[in-house]
C-alpha cells in the first residue's frame, strides 16, 4: 500500500514509472524512457523521464520537491477531462505547441494519474 501522505517528488515519479511499466491492458505498450536516475527536484521542475506509447512520446514527467508535473503535448481535451474526473489539478500551458499539465501531489494520487495516461493513449 502506498503512503497517502507521501509528498516527495522523486518518490512520486518513481511510483508512477513503476505503475506505468508494470501495467497491462490499455497501457501495455507504454514505456518509460530517457530517465534521469539522479534527477534533483527544483521549484520549476526538472525532467525525470519521458512516457512513450508504442515508441511515440506521450508525456514528459518533471520532478518538483513535493510533487510531479506531467506534460501532455496532445489529446488536450481527453487529458483535461480525465484529470478533472480523477480529482487531479490540471491546467493548460500556453506554449507553442500547447501542452496540458497534470499535477500529481501525493503517492496515493499516482493510481488516479494512470487514468489520465490511459485517456492520452
Amino acid at each position: 500500500m502506498v503512503d497517502p501522505e507521501l509528498s516527495d517528488g522523486v518518490r512520486i515519479a518513481q511510483l508512477l514509472a513503476s505503475d506505468l511499466v508494470g501495467h497491462g491492458g490499455t497501457l501495455a505498450d507504454v514505456t518509460v524512457t530517457d530517465a534521469d536516475p539522479d534527477v534533483d527536484p527544483t521549484a520549476d521542475g526538472r525532467r525525470a523521464y519521458v512516457v512513450r506509447d508504442d515508441g511515440a512520446p506521450l508525456a514528459t514527467v518533471f520532478v518538483h520537491p513535493e510533487r510531479i508535473r506531467v506534460e501532455f503535448p496532445d489529446r488536450h481535451e481527453a487529458v483535461a477531462e480525465a484529470a478533472a474526473e480523477a480529482d487531479l489539478r490540471v491546467r493548460p500551458k500556453a506554449t507553442d505547441p500547447p501542452r496540458t499539465l497534470v499535477f500529481v501531489e501525493s503517492g496515493a494520487a499516482v493510481k488516479r494519474a494512470l487514468a489520465v495516461v490511459e485517456a492520452a493513449v
